[in-house]
């Protein structure tokens, strides 16, 4: 819903945006963020050592989110993403997804 929020709000019309709305939904999405990177200290993947379907559940969000908010200043999180997206399955997801990324606006 934070992203979502986000991201939408970039299609407004000037005016008409909600600032307030937005910044709350930063907010609680870097809490998440927080949360997630403490999370991952101890862990390659999201259930442990291996790759899960746990990984591939939180694998769109990832991808998504930081669109909405950037995670670079996360460590754990940001290095979790990139792994995430090096993985050759989700590469090629994305390969495949190119075409069409450019209809979710960005910042």
């Amino acid at each position: 819903m934070n992203v979502q929020k986000i991201i939408t709000d970039r299609l407004r019309p000037d005016g008409g945006h909600d600032a307030i709305g937005v910044e709350k939904a930063r907010t609680q999405l870097r809490t998440v963020y927080i949360l997630l990177d403490e999370a991952m200290r101890e862990r390659v993947w999201a259930a442990g050592d291996t790759f899960s379907m746990a990984d591939c559940t939180a694998a769109p969000p990832l991808f998504y989110s930081a669109w909405a908010e950037p995670v670079d200043d996360i460590p754990y999180v940001a290095t979790c993403r990139k792994r995430v997206m090096e993985r050759p399955s989700f590469a090629h997801a994305l390969r495949e997804a190119k075409p069409y990324l450019h209809f979710v606006p960005k910042a």
